[in-house]
């Protein structure tokens, strides 16, 4: 089939003669490197229209695409986890960072095996960066269930009032980086896989689309003087970093530091990413609390109202828990009269409109506003199609050889699990079916494995719902599937799924950005000229430095006290790092 460029020809023109200048002064293998980089593109070409496996809006204005820094290229390791990882010395009690050593690269060949010679002659075919999870929180908000912190160390965070500064700092982390580390390609694009905002408030919307295309930033809302929330609240559940109260983290070591929060809410300013970047949908996004079915009155009437409930008996948050973890309560109801019944308990908040809930059609017209553009491409992967639709799944050109798809795994129906409803898993096979002579990366928010709710879409009831092993299923069939990727687990966590024929294709779950190891992942696919495609992926941190300063409140000091009070959260897993085997890999897939 035809290929889309989506590079102007001078810049591709421009690229091949630096290339062949520097040939000479490179060996082969770095060589071979940047002349493949030469066809790629800036990761921007056309997006395909939901439901019509055609173009949408015709070809889109392609933003040209960093270039390339001076030569030699790769492989390099600086600003990745390959040449350090934040870390902290053995001990108990609330632990320091500085810098630990590198994760090395792990070569897998659980779908077919790596043949010698082929650093030599493989050429890249596309590089990217993945984040996902970011979870910009609005720490203020009155729907938040802080006071389940009892029951799982989700529900509150020490670091979360610092998640925009940390969101910036990994900006700046990919803003700096020299191209792919393993095949000197440019990085083509950004891809968020989900949970870009945490309560599905209008305000953490508008921080994370300024974190991502560029802007100044006041992650506060309520009092414009004060910070008004769980953390000056004189409770010792919460670490009260402001006071003296010995709060049941100071208990652990967490330090006191006066004027925390007023530079916690204080105003940050984003350069924006220098990539273009696309957008993928997750629970937290699309439903309130991530987990309750949208179009309740009363939590809109709630979210920005003056009432918030800061502590709960042990036994009511562990009965409403329960009730969230086995998928009782989709709707919400039994959070609902647990508030109604807490209402004289409450303490008074300044209300604020800000923090409404969004719909997704606001979270798609959001998107496509020309404030939030940036680098592009307008509307970061969405299209007019997809509001008039009502739909929040696309497909994108990433190269001439690649094609990008993007689900939403959020079900309407309530719950944090995910599932597909029939019209995305038919257009998903049409649009797989149709780009048969592509390789094909396929994004969404929630894992195969946490693809088991199939809770009715309220919109149409009528619809069957799909789990995640169907569209594993699914996506085996097709050979042209190279990966799978996703995040939700806030886990390091890379799967191979055999497929047809002896191909298949990886799964590729990336850690969150609001829990410790705070990572995300540079991708790049490489044709190897033997049969095998090989997948690379490494792992970087944000931009802060590892070691913190408890006197520096800048923004970088904030975004570094993020990393360690993450690392220091009570609660937290110390697994979400993953095996060697899920970080820093090689993943081959054999594919004709």
């Amino acid at each position: 089939m035809p290929r889309i460029r989506s590079v102007a020809d001078t810049a591709a023109s421009a690229t091949a003669a630096k290339a062949a200048a520097l040939a000479s002064a490179l060996d082969r293998r770095t060589f071979l490197a940047a002349s493949g980089a030469v066809s790629l593109t800036a990761g921007i070409g056309y997006a395909i229209g939901p439901g019509t496996g055609t173009a949408a809006a015709g070809p889109a204005p392609a933003p040209v695409s960093r270039r390339a820094p001076a030569a030699p290229l790769a492989p390099y390791t600086r600003g990745t986890t390959l040449g350090s990882v934040a870390a902290a010395p053995a001990g108990t009690g609330y632990r320091r960072l500085g810098d630990g050593p590198g994760w090395q690269r792990v070569v897998r060949g659980d779908l077919a095996g790596a043949r010698s010679g082929r650093e030599a002659r493989r050429t890249a075919l596309a590089a990217f960066v993945q984040f996902t999870d970011l979870h910009l929180v609005d720490v203020q908000h009155p729907l938040r269930y802080e006071y389940l912190r009892a029951q799982t160390a989700s529900a509150w965070r020490p670091q979360e009032s610092l998640s925009v500064a940390g969101a910036v700092s990994l900006v700046e982390r990919v803003n700096a980086l020299r191209g792919a580390p393993v095949t000197a390609s440019p990085l083509h694009f950004v891809m968020t896989t989900g949970d870009n905002t945490d309560n599905n408030a209008r305000s953490e919307l508008d921080w994370f689309l300024k974190a991502m295309s560029g802007g100044r930033i006041t992650p506060n809302t309520g009092d414009p003087r004060h910070y008004e929330g769980v953390q000056n609240s004189g409770l010792k559940l919460y670490w009260q970093p402001d006071a003296a109260l010995r709060d049941a983290d100071k208990q652990l070591g967490f330090p006191r530091l006066p004027g925390f929060l007023d530079a916690a809410i204080g105003e940050l300013r984003s350069p924006g990413l220098n990539l273009p970047w696309y957008s993928t949908v997750g629970n937290h996004d699309a439903l309130p609390g991530g987990c309750y079915a949208p179009g309740d009155s009363f939590f809109a009437e709630f979210a920005v109202g003056g009432k918030k409930l800061m502590e709960l008996p042990e036994a009511d948050a562990k009965a409403i828990w329960d009730n969230v973890k086995k998928g009782g309560d989709p709707r919400g109801k039994a959070f609902e009269e647990l508030l109604k019944s807490q209402a004289r308990h409450m303490r008074s908040v300044t209300p604020d409109e800000r923090r409404a809930p969004f719909t997704p059609a606001e979270y798609l017209k959001a998107h496509l506003d020309p404030a939030h553009t940036g680098p592009g491409p307008h509307g970061h992967g969405y299209t007019q199609a997809n509001v008039d639709a009502g739909t929040q799944y696309y497909a994108f050109r990433v190269s001439d050889d690649v094609l990008g798809i993007s689900l939403d795994t959020t079900d309407p129906g309530g719950h944090y699990e995910g599932s597909l409803g029939t019209a995305q898993l038919t257009w998903l096979e049409r649009t797989l079916a149709a780009h048969k002579d592509d390789h094909v990366l396929v994004f969404s928010h929630h894992t195969s494995k946490t693809m088991r709710n199939l809770n009715k879409d309220p919109h149409h009831p009528g619809e069957t719902r799909h789990g995640g092993d169907e569209l594993a299923a699914l996506l085996g069939r097709h050979r042209n599937v190279l990966a799978w990727i996703n995040g939700h687990s806030h886990k390091n966590d890379i799967t191979p799924h055999a497929g047809a024929s002896g191909g298949g294709f990886w799964e590729i779950s990336t850690a969150s950005h609001v829990d410790f190891p705070q990572l995300a992942r540079i991708i790049e696919i490489t044709d190897n000229h033997d049969g095998t495609v090989s997948l690379f992926t490494t792992l970087i941190e944000s931009a802060a430095p590892h070691r913190t300063d408890f006197t520096d409140l800048t923004q970088t000091g904030l975004a570094a006290l993020y990393r360690e009070l993450s690392f220091n959260a009570p609660g937290s897993r110390a697994t979400l790092s993953g095996t060697p085997g899920d970080r820093n890999t090689e993943l081959v897939l054999r594919k004709g």
